[in-house]
């Protein structure tokens, strides 16, 4: 594989960065195919994947490292990864960083919800750890870094507790305590991400977008906002699991003798796809040179 470009990299070169976000190596390989230069993983969908598990707090740091050593592994484009709380205090939070500097990650979220009342995606955080605590675990992420060109971007999930003004107070400490970047989640009016996007302008401002809302923007519109990474959570999974709810259920119906099984669309290209995304060619290459 080549060597991985930073986050950092292309934050400054994209306008802006678009990722996806892959559940899984396989996702990730197509992500890469597709075209676009970096791939997210996060927690909501990895955990539905992997372990038919929701993103309340659940899962610890090993159950989601495994399945985030698959994704990195399986391709050369830059990872930003779900860093939820850090799964614990100061110690918990080098521990992570360390981790995920080994296996190659650029880029790790950190938020500040309180674990214990820790909601998925968007919902709105029920609780969120005091401003100092989660200015301790940056300073620590930080400095876990070591030499790694690893990104430490602040989740603050405060909006639905203390509001707009709110998140962007502990936004503005978190960055003076040494965050590359700020997110702020589940903020549904696009007036306020215009706010959020003018006072943040020129520093790594992500921001995560869900279909069917007012903040449903293009990426352009975003840029042009000053959000210069753009993240789209649910896009892939719940595609995946419309696909095979609809085809699980009309095999049931084809088991039962109630209908006939409709065909697959475009067999063919999904069927290039797959081999490309598992590097079919590749294998079948080393066969033959070894094999004669």
């Amino acid at each position: 594989m080549s060597q991985r470009k930073s986050i950092r990299q292309l934050v400054a070169e994209e306008r802006p960065l678009v990722q996806p976000l892959a559940h899984d190596a396989l996702t990730a390989r197509l992500i890469q195919r597709a075209g676009f230069k970096a791939i997210g993983v996060g927690g909501s969908s990895l955990l539905a994947a992997r372990y038919a598990l929701p993103d309340i707090g659940l899962a610890a740091l090993g159950e989601m490292a495994t399945g985030i050593a698959d994704i990195v592994a399986a391709t050369d484009l830059p990872v930003t990864v779900d860093g939820d709380d850090a799964y614990g205090d100061v110690k918990s939070v080098v521990h992570m960083t360390e981790l995920y500097a080994r296996m190659g990650v650029s880029g790790i979220v950190i938020e500040d919800q309180v674990r214990v009342s820790k909601q998925p995606g968007d919902a709105g955080a029920l609780a969120v750890v005091p401003v100092e605590i989660m200015v301790q675990k940056l300073r620590a992420a930080k400095a876990a870094c070591g030499g790694a060109d690893l990104q430490i971007v602040a989740r603050c999930d405060a909006y639905q507790l203390e509001g707009l003004q709110g998140a962007l107070r502990r936004a503005d400490r978190y960055l003076q305590a040494g965050a590359d970047g700020i997110f702020v989640p589940a903020v549904p009016h696009v007036h306020e991400l215009a706010e959020i996007g003018r006072k943040f302008r020129g520093v790594h401002l992500l921001i995560a977008i869900f279909e069917g809302r007012k903040t449903w923007l293009s990426p352009a519109e975003l840029y042009a906002m000053g959000f210069n990474h753009v993240v789209f959570p649910g896009v892939l999974i719940s595609r995946v699991v419309h696909a095979v709810d609809t085809a699980l259920r009309q095999l049931k119906d084809f088991a039962e003798g109630k209908a006939p099984m409709p065909p697959a669309a475009d067999p063919d290209a999904t069927r290039v796809a797959l081999e490309e995304a598992v590097l079919f060619e590749k294998w079948k290459a080393i066969h033959r040179q070894f094999t004669g």
